[in-house]
């Protein structure tokens, strides 16, 4: 069967993301408000104002003790707020648990703003992993401002328009074994496993029927298992090839220990494609085993040619009926989820159905195949014990396989529903520019008056060179910031540190997957500084858009 696998999602949290805007600005100043950093017990609320620009050089130090006022609402109770300067609080270590406030423009050219509050880090976000599946989708309200008017934050010399960095190359799954059509083929250590448990149940079966072959039948049994799976393997590759017809990407195929799976990381566009995609692996099974009936009647029938036809004939009937059961996770369901999905033009309502449809299969397997082998099995009551026994483990394994596989279907489902609303512009920090010998306590002062959530490190031109990580701010005590440099905290900006502005979805995901970092500078196609993408901000929109009901 094949398995339909997202891009990499990023890890769970329980926290609610930034509400995102078409052109995010950032609120006045308030001193009750920090910036980047100290937290308390309430989260921002979205501004819904016109905010201050970022201011980009020095403070005016007559501009000194005075502050904004907050053109935001106040924050509900329950939730973040940053803390009053004057009352500093020891530094909180990063959580990961609280609400990103809304997401922010870039940051503008200006004279400082006025205002004493010194805002400290907030919580060091976490790097997006993978998932499962899918995996393998966040939130995006759309915003209600007009667009205002923003001004660069700094063009010149600034890196090129962000494009999504090249992908890394796809982790390992176990052995590689080649990449037939360009895909990698991995056999996962418990296919070790079932080679020794197929050898020792096959040699079994040879001891009855050719008994003159002694301990050498295990070799053919050996010879059985390898050959098995090579069926199994042409039945994956029956859909990467399929999927890579219909300009789909498959990550990789892997052998394991009950048959195999083919990671397409996008679904069909329409349901005669993905009926096509999921019927042609058990159709190749089915030809396979029709060959190798064709190449049994010349053979006798009790010879080891003829023995290992015979099994592999068998062995492929089996595989291609089991696949065509109508439920997710196999092909068989996959197909029944096209044909609803055309019935009914909305490919969750497909999902749903063959994924319930599993559920009720894994029960039937789980119940019915011990009832069904012992019928067909033997008198004997010496061999009814043994036989019982691993029937009911067998049939319990397979259930379990079917009913995680339809419940990892119907999260990946609804991962793939929520995935387009996931968008950098919505979810990016409006950043201030500093140079790198200034004092954390003034950039956070700027970031604070510029309703800013993120600093960016420039060169003396002007272009960007590294960004403040959050969790290193936290961890930096108050008094102590007006002696610590910036750059001492920052980290350098690489390639896949720089993500546009414009990516959505999985291309977001996948930029975010093979760069793993905190934080990200998002830019304009044009080259301009639009702010700063949190790790952390992603995650917990990914979260929240997870929880809401399809």
């Amino acid at each position: 069967m094949d398995v339909s696998g997202g891009s990499g999602q990023p890890r769970s949290g329980n926290d609610e993301p930034a509400e995102p805007r078409a052109h995010p600005t950032a609120p006045a100043a308030d001193p009750t408000e920090r910036g980047p950093g100290e937290t308390s017990g309430q989260p921002p609320a979205t501004p819904d104002e016109p905010g201050r620009a970022a201011p980009t050089g020095k403070p005016d130090p007559d501009t000194d003790g005075e502050s904004d006022t907050d053109a935001r609402p106040k924050p509900p109770s329950g939730s973040r707020r940053d803390p009053d300067p004057s009352a500093p609080s020891a530094p909180t270590e990063p959580s990961g648990t609280t609400e990103p406030s809304a997401p922010h423009g870039p940051a503008e050219p200006r004279e400082p703003a006025s205002g004493t509050s010194e805002p400290s880090a907030p919580q060091g976000p976490a790097e997006p992993r993978e998932p499962a599946a899918g995996p393998r989708h966040a939130a995006h309200h759309a915003g209600t401002d007009s667009p205002r008017h923003r001004t660069e934050a700094h063009t010149e010399g600034t890196a090129g328009p962000g494009r999504p960095p090249q992908r890394r190359p796809e982790p390992g799954g176990g052995l590689l074994m080649g990449r037939p059509f360009g895909v990698p083929v991995y056999v996962a250590p418990s296919w070790f496993l079932v080679a020794v448990l197929i050898t020792w149940v096959f040699g079994g079966q040879l001891d009855r029927v050719l008994p003159e072959l002694g301990a050498a039948r295990y070799l053919v049994s050996l010879f059985f298992a390898i050959a098995f799976y090579a069926s199994v393997l042409v039945h994956e590759l029956a859909h990467t090839v399929a999927a890579l017809r219909f300009k789909l990407p498959v990550r990789r195929i892997q052998l394991q220990f009950f048959g195999g799976v083919s990671e397409i990381e996008k679904e069909a566009e329409t349901p005669g494609r993905e009926f096509v995609l999921a019927f042609v692996g058990p159709l190749l099974s089915l030809v396979l085993s029709g060959v190798f009936y064709a190449a049994l009647l010349p053979v006798e029938p009790d010879s080891v040619p003829g023995v290992l036809l015979a099994g592999l004939m068998v062995s492929n009937l089996i595989v291609a009926a089991f696949n065509l059961l109508p439920g997710l996770p196999l092909d068989g369901g996959r197909m029944l989820r096209a044909v609803v999905w055309k019935l009914t033009g909305k490919p969750m309502s497909g999902t749903i159905a063959a994924a319930w449809v599993g559920r009720a299969l894994a029960i039937a397997v789980l119940i019915g195949l011990p009832l069904l082998t012992q019928s067909l099995g033997s008198d004997a009551a010496d061999d009814v014990g043994m036989d019982t026994v691993m029937d009911a483990l067998l049939a319990a394994i397979l259930a379990a396989i079917i009913w995680t596989g339809a419940g990892n279907s119907l999260r990946m489902a609804r991962l793939r529903e929520h995935l387009p609303e996931l968008r950098a512009r919505a979810l990016t920090r409006r950043a201030v520019p500093v140079q790198a010998d200034t004092p954390l306590s003034e950039a956070l002062r700027r970031a604070n008056a510029s309703g800013a959530r993120a600093l960016v490190v420039v060169d003396a031109d002007g272009t960007p060179a590294s960004l403040v990580r959050e969790a290193a701010i936290v961890g930096v005590p108050e008094h102590r910031r007006p002696w610590v440099p910036v750059s001492t905290l920052a980290q350098d900006l690489t390639d896949g540190m720089r993500v546009s502005a414009e990516l959505s979805g999985e291309e977001l995901l996948d930029a975010l997957r093979a760069n793993p970092a905190t934080e990200y500078l998002v830019v304009e196609e044009t080259g301009e500084i639009y702010g700063v993408l949190s790790a952390a901000d992603v995650e917990r929109a990914f979260v929240k858009a997870m929880a809401r009901p399809s």
